[in-house]
């Protein structure tokens, strides 16, 4: 680990540098977040004499104080120093660099800035592989390591490079092959049929995160060669047959005995053997290699600390915005503005009752959960609103979630494109999972 990288200091400054308005965005989004809040709240107390808007603008802004701490950051806390340790220990006994070199003829044509066996390829991919498997968990330390390893390369520390703008949109697109969580809320939701969605969460995630590749690329002037279109081809394959076979396997339900080989059973077990035998890896293979594993993975822990202390105040300021922006009505405003357009133009408005869940899942996660678990009570887990509702909280990620936490946790400041970036993303998941849930579920 001697070796240092820096990005070459040639690069055009059109490529590093946007104009001013775009390095502000996060300062502008932050600021109207506010400043709608105020204008809604106004508007219902003087129009509507609603007297208790500002009671609940402002009992929000401590109770997501409180929750962005309480309930996010310091539940974090203990997977970030624990994952972290474990990334040290693979980092030292080579196994991260490993899976770099088995990804790279694919991760350098995404990531161009990014040296052949830096650190950060290998971290990149094992985030990507726990966002896979839906361990969320494991994803979000790993996810950090890597952006503090990309930051090394960064030439304008408070800038956003233009890997670490590819890397973010990767991840708020979501792709996820075994959507554990999305199934165990159904089932808690009585659903009679909980894997319903696994197949198209897959499709509309798969098809949400080739589109950001593409889009971000584009925009970064990638050169789609021939290697970077087949290595493309054949992941969407991939993920295609294995969608195909989970489909064919049966339910749980319709099995008389427990079997491993049903939906729910293979979902569940799969991903966690993955994880394990990961850590079980990295652990060995650090032994084999004559490291102080112990020792290594302290070293590590206490820096997944450090990342924690970082973050807390980027979540917490974000996270209060948020809440503002929820609690004085706008979102609900948006909400039924989009329901009456598509009523006026006459097209289906089926899918509207569950646009909440899609609308909010950017802004957060817990948000978003809990208005779908609302459509679950209302509509039920299995109607056609109910699967929708799933696909779309599996289908996207909390991107402003993600940009205060993994932006904060290296200290960038100027986003560039990376918010319109990872709301495109969002958006293009947006549409997929309708077009999908209506062949799946119509």
């Amino acid at each position: 680990m001697g070796a240092k990288w820096v990005l070459n200091a040639d690069i055009p400054e059109f490529v590093i540098f946007t104009t001013e308005t775009t390095r502000m965005a996060l300062n502008y989004v932050w600021i109207l977040f506010f400043i709608i809040g105020l204008i809604i709240a106004l508007i219902k107390l003087v129009v509507f004499h609603d007297y208790e808007i500002f009671k609940k603008l402002v009992e929000g802004i401590f109770d997501a104080s409180k929750s962005s701490v309480m309930d996010i950051g310091l539940p974090l806390t203990g997977a970030m120093v624990f994952f972290m340790g474990l990334m040290n220990i693979g980092e030292k006994a080579g196994a991260v660099n490993f899976l770099a070199r088995l990804l790279n003829p694919f991760m350098k044509r995404i990531f161009p800035e990014v040296p052949d066996k830096h650190p950060a390829m290998g971290q990149m991919v094992m985030n990507f592989s726990a966002n896979m498997l839906g361990l969320d968990n494991a994803a979000t330390p790993f996810g950090l390591k890597a952006m503090e390893s990309l930051q090394t390369l960064n030439p304008n520390k408070e800038t956003a490079s233009n890997s670490q703008i590819m890397f973010l949109v990767l991840h708020t697109s979501g792709l996820t092959l075994i959507p554990l969580s999305i199934i165990a809320y159904r089932v808690s939701g009585g659903s009679a049929n909980p894997t319903s969605v696994f197949v198209p969460l897959m499709l509309a995630t798969t098809v949400a995160t080739i589109a950001s590749i593409v889009i971000t690329g584009l925009y970064q002037r990638l050169r789609f060669d021939r290697v970077l279109v087949l290595w493309l081809g054949g992941i969407i394959t991939a993920i295609f047959l294995f969608a195909w076979y989970i489909y064919g396997l049966p339910s749980q339900k319709n099995s008389p005995t427990p079997s491993f080989f049903t939906k729910e059973t293979f979902s569940n077990v799969l991903g966690n053997i993955i994880l394990f035998l990961i850590i079980a890896t990295f652990i060995i293979g650090g032994f084999v290699k004559k490291i102080n594993v112990f020792d290594a993975f302290i070293e590590g822990a206490k820096h997944g600390w450090d990342v924690i202390v970082k973050v807390i105040p980027y979540l917490v300021g974000l996270l209060v915005a948020i809440r503002v922006f929820r609690d004085s009505g706008a979102l609900d405003a948006i909400i039924q503005g989009i329901s009456w357009c598509f009523v006026q133009v006459g097209m289906t408005s089926d899918f509207v009752p569950a646009l909440p869940v899609a609308i909010m899942r950017p802004f957060s996660g817990g948000g978003s959960r809990g208005l779908m678990l609302d459509i679950f009570k209302t509509y039920g887990a299995d109607s056609f609103i109910g699967q929708l509702a799933s696909t779309f909280q599996g289908s996207a990620d909390t991107t402003f979630y993600i940009i205060a936490l993994y932006f904060g946790s290296v200290g960038i400041k100027k986003v560039r494109y990376a918010i319109w970036a990872g709301m495109l993303a969002d958006l293009l998941g947006v549409i997929a999972a309708v077009g999908i849930a209506y062949i799946f579920f119509k």
